[in-house]
């Protein structure tokens, strides 16, 4: 591992970056024209005590998930993210899969606009790659999963506390939408060993996923209406909507409630309380674990 080159190249990425770029505020007392320090840290979800070793050419070498999250909190490109893992001493993971996939730049550009509503990034298979903190308080914040695991399609058919996000008589509508939403990504994906290991795992583990994905219903979520049940405002009643990117392997969610509505004033509460701890749950939307915090 290049303890130096690393950090020079992490200083390098983070003077380049305006605080607006990120969706933080533009102070009169910044005495950096870039990110500084903290600011990168808490944006990748790392201490700042942490990062701070690391642009000092010490510490640990960072492991591939906060790789992965320092390269979207810096918004590299491909090619500085593979020079970011080059330089820590770690194999560059395939751009499109997992955890530590890079995010598509255009939908992270986007995702940092959405300041005001409920937005994160997923894969086609429902893994979370980052998301904004009205997300966070909307369903939970990320935390690192590796494995089939990180999919929330796996751990819907597999794991029953990731289904207490949403209210019981609405699981059998999700249920059908995950399959048939999966179904469309085998298709688009071909023999991809990942999905084709997903589905042999999920019809070994779950008669109710075998079931669904024998009747072959096929159909991408676009579009879907959620109760999301919350632990201080109760059920929310919002509108999910999707935007694909151009390979079709990720995609940018958003929350939204008509205007006069009580899902909009509930969103409306939901930026005022943030991600206080008020979890007391492990279920799920979309990939992201409720936790507390």
């Amino acid at each position: 591992m290049n303890h130096s080159e690393l950090a020079a190249f992490l200083k390098s990425r983070r003077d380049r970056i305006r605080p607006s770029d990120v969706g933080l505020p533009t102070g009169p007392r910044r005495r950096v024209a870039g990110l500084r320090r903290e600011e990168v840290a808490q944006l990748a979800g790392l201490s700042a005590d942490y990062y701070t070793e690391l642009e000092r050419g010490r510490g640990a070498q960072p492991s591939a998930q906060v790789l992965a999250a320092l390269a979207r909190a810096l918004r590299l490109n491909g090619d500085e993210r593979d020079h970011l893992f080059h330089l820590a001493d770690r194999p560059v993971p395939p751009a499109h899969r997992g955890p530590t996939a890079h995010v598509q730049p255009a939908l992270l550009g986007l995702l940092d606009r959405l300041t005001t509503t409920p937005a994160q990034v997923i894969t086609d298979l429902h893994q979370v790659l980052v998301q904004n903190e009205l997300a966070a308080a909307l369903v939970g914040r990320q935390r690192a999963v590796r494995g089939p695991e990180a999919s929330f399609v796996y751990r819907w058919f597999t794991d029953p506390g990731a289904r207490a996000l949403y209210p019981v008589e609405d699981h059998p509508h999700h249920c059908r939408v995950f399959v048939a939403d999966l179904q469309a990504v085998a298709a688009l994906r071909g023999d991809d060993s990942e999905v084709v290991g997903m589905v042999a795992a999920l019809r070994l583990r779950s008669r109710e996923f075998a079931a669904l994905w024998d009747n072959h219903d096929v159909a991408l979520r676009r579009t879907d209406h959620k109760r999301i049940v919350h632990p201080a405002l109760g059920t929310i009643e919002l509108d999910c909507h999707s935007l694909f990117s151009e390979d079709g392997r990720q995609r940018l969610l958003w929350f939204t409630a008509p205007a006069g509505t009580e899902g909009a004033a509930q969103l409306e509460l939901l930026s005022v309380i943030g991600t206080q701890d008020m979890s007391s749950g492990t279920g799920a939307a979309d990939g992201v674990p409720r936790t507390s915090g």
